[in-house]
């Protein structure tokens, strides 16, 4: 995808923001602008037609504390690291 130039107005806080970034971590300030287009893009675009979203048949309604459960279930499970102790 080719660039295009364009003049954007930004708060001043924003762009010294934006400097000091680009200063610290030595990326052009361009680099975070277009960043920032692409995201908003992305926020912006919008799909037609339907989207293939499976639904989950869980046998009936999940109530509040069958989900407080499952949370503190998995909070409280101990994970095994691959090639060691868990």
């Amino acid at each position: 995808m080719g660039l295009k130039k364009t003049t954007v107005m930004v708060d001043e806080e924003y762009l010294e923001t934006i400097k000091a970034a680009a200063a610290r971590e030595g990326r052009p300030e361009s680099e975070y602008f277009r960043e920032a287009f692409k995201i908003a893009a992305l926020r912006a675009q919008r799909w037609s037609g339907e989207w293939d979203i499976p639904a989950l048949a869980l046998g009936g309604r999940v109530g509040e504390e069958e989900v407080r459960s499952a949370v503190e279930e998995a909070a409280n499970r101990k994970y095994r690291h691959p090639g060691g102790a868990a």
